[in-house]
């Protein structure tokens, strides 16, 4: 996915989640992995811009997630 098109492209994001919501959740606790030294899983991170990476990461399927409770009713 290219840089700059990460926000655009919401439905392609949505493929690897199950929801907006789970896709917030993994892109932020992404970005603060990012922010406190984890190496990015993207060549072209730029250092700056967590969140941008994290959601880039996300669109290329490298973010795994495992739902470990159901919301509540």
């Amino acid at each position: 996915m290219a840089s700059g098109s990460v926000f655009t492209d919401l439905e392609g994001l949505l493929k690897h989640v199950d929801s907006k919501f789970t896709l917030v959740n993994v892109v932020t606790k992404r970005a603060r992995q990012l922010n406190n030294g984890v190496p990015p899983l993207v060549d072209d991170a730029n250092p700056n811009k967590p969140v941008s990476t994290s959601f880039e990461e996300v669109g290329e399927g490298k973010i795994h997630y495992h739902r470990v409770k159901e919301s509540l009713k």
